[in-house]
């Protein structure tokens, strides 16, 4: 039998994958053939005056893209995975990079079980043999900064999941956000009149952040304790943490029996429902419900949350339970974004322009205006960044496009602290859509908003609006 390989050559072996300067050209030279791909094509199409052609012509472009960048994603991994995640959402991309892209989630290279076992006994002390009972060599996931396994613990009856961090990763990483800042810079220069560079600056801090842990387990800790002590019954399942087994590149924790919510339409078709009737949709805002209402408390209520609801991350249990996993990537809001956000919230919810553009303020979110009807393009803009409710007549955000907010409101600063904000809005209004349901988180998250800015003493009796018996929005959609 072959000895085990030594864990520096194996971290070595993982690190040299792609060395930094080698992430760097094979980025640089795939995003450059990408953009200019579509600046090319953008010429081109202008010269065809049929719209049903030009609309078939760019059904091509992005189809020719989408290969472009699921192959550039998924040769690089690390990093670019996220980047997957974020830009292949159906209110956000063309239905061409969705298709192929929704396919990376959690396909990140896994780690040998070699380089595993040495990081768990490094972490926690002891030996897998005197830890478990059993431990699967096969990883339920890898994702891009670590893999989960399904393991029993000795002497337990119930199964646990170990999450073990990928040696290496993280000056790879690194290296890729340092490359995507350089590349926001150019495109808010050119392209898309939006800070982006803040967002690729906040988007390091969080990333720097998911290599602790520590800090994870923790995270998990307090949005589960606050979940289940402000409702009879948490919206959402939080795994629970096992406290002694817990170090900065390794934890165990409960394991969740569910099934991927990317596969919620393929499980109920095989229950024999019909996934376009009554009950199915029943379900699904069922669903929606439940982590619109996690997320409006974690934000609007307590600050703290978490901010990476992508579909790799929500598990769907029995009784339509969800649970939400991975809390690498948790915000904790300052409050005076927290109850600036409220504001805006309220803003939204009722159609007002003019204290839309007060929050924004309250925010420190700096625009300019390139058109003669401001408010109402300005308030079209604050619900695209802000809501999950789409605007009317817009289908999916188009920042390229002439007729698009951002083109006639630029965004001159953005800051940093309220990306995570803005991320967690986009993923949620991804999964509304890619459940069929359009529908305002501003609406639901109303009368949170208003208790945040009550209990601030912002509001008094009489500005409250919120009715208890309003009808809910989800029961109007039945």
């Amino acid at each position: 039998m072959p000895p085990l390989l030594d864990f520096q050559d194996i971290q070595e072996k993982l690190s040299t994958q792609f060395r930094p300067w080698q992430r760097s050209f094979q980025f640089w030279v795939r995003a450059a053939d990408i953009y200019t791909g579509y600046k090319m094509f953008q010429l081109r199409v202008s010269l065809v005056k049929d719209e049903e052609k030009q609309e078939a012509m760019w059904e091509g472009q992005h189809e020719l893209a989408a290969e472009k960048i699921y192959a550039m994603c998924s040769d690089l991994g690390g990093f670019f995975l996220k980047v997957a995640q974020i830009i292949g959402k159906p209110d956000l991309a063309p239905a061409a990079w969705v298709r192929r892209l929704v396919t990376l989630y959690d396909r990140a290279p896994a780690t040998p079980f070699d380089a595993v076992k040495l990081v768990l006994e490094q972490e926690l002390g002891r030996s897998i043999e005197d830890i478990f009972e059993r431990f699967d060599v096969e990883p339920l996931g890898s994702a891009s900064i670590a893999q989960v396994h399904r393991a029993r613990l000795k002497g337990d009856k119930s199964d646990v999941v170990v999450k073990v961090q990928h040696p290496g990763v993280q000056d790879l990483m690194m290296t890729d956000i340092h490359n995507l800042q350089a590349f926001a810079l150019y495109m808010q220069k050119t392209d898309i009149k939006f800070d982006l560079f803040s967002v690729t600056k906040e988007m390091e801090k969080q990333i720097g952040y998911e290599f602790d842990f520590t800090r994870e387990a923790n995270a998990m800790e307090r949005i589960r304790q606050f979940l289940y002590e402000n409702n009879k019954t948490s919206p959402v399942l939080v795994p629970r943490v096992l406290k002694d087994m817990v170090s900065r590149r390794a934890f165990v924790m409960e394991y969740m029996d569910g099934i991927p919510i990317l596969n919620l339409g393929d499980e109920i078709a095989k229950r024999g429902i019909n996934p376009g009737g009554k009950i199915a949709a029943a379900a699904k805002q069922n669903i929606l419900k439940s982590l619109t209402l996690a997320y409006g408390q974690m934000i609007l209520k307590s600050g703290f949350f978490h901010a990476d609801p992508h579909p790799g991350n929500i598990l769907i249990c029995k009784g339509s339970k969800v649970a939400l996993l991975d809390y690498g990537q948790v915000k904790d809001l300052p409050e005076k974004l927290r109850l600036g956000y409220a504001n805006l919230v309220l803003a939204i919810a009722d159609g007002d322009p003019i204290r839309a553009a007060e929050s924004y303020r309250e925010l420190g979110i700096d625009t300019l205006s390139k058109c003669e009807n401001e408010m109402q393009e300005f308030f079209r803009l604050a619900q695209t960044m802000f809501d999950t409710k789409l605007p009317p007549g817009v289908a999916m955000l188009q920042p390229f496009s002439e007729g698009s907010s951002i083109k006639k409101i630029s965004v001159e600063t953005f800051p940093e602290e309220l990306y995570s904000v803005l991320r967690t809005v986009h993923l949620l209004r991804g999964l509304s859509v890619g459940l069929g349901i359009n529908y305002s988180c501003a609406e639901q998250w109303r009368p949170i908003a208003e208790e945040a800015l009550y209990l601030a003493g912002r509001l008094k009796d009489t500005d409250l609006k919120t009715k208890r018996r309003r009808q809910s929005f989800f029961r109007r959609l039945l």
